[in-house]
């Protein structure tokens, strides 16, 4: 299995081509447990004010590039707020 660090540069590189389960397993180590996740969509809670909420959709297996780029922006924001070097 590819560490966190590892699926966030292969992210980075390709946004169009992540697989939903694999992008929810990177969103639940930084954002815990989805508080929605009845349906194809999965809705992860930010610790900011705003736009608290990371969402992210199933589409046959794959994970939309512009929520793959959502989720990239929130964790840049996550570690820069926390103070995380990377």
């Amino acid at each position: 299995m590819k560490s966190i660090t590892e699926k966030l540069k292969q992210f980075k590189k390709n946004p169009k081509d992540v697989k939903f389960s694999e992008l929810c397993k990177v969103c639940d180590f930084y954002f815990g447990d989805a508080r929605q996740s009845g349906s194809s969509h999965k809705v992860y809670k930010t610790p900011w004010r705003g736009d608290p909420r990371v969402n992210v959709q199933n589409s046959k297996g794959k994970a939309k590039a512009s929520q793959v780029r959502q989720v990239l922006k929130a964790i840049e924001r996550l570690e820069v707020e926390n103070g995380i070097k990377k």
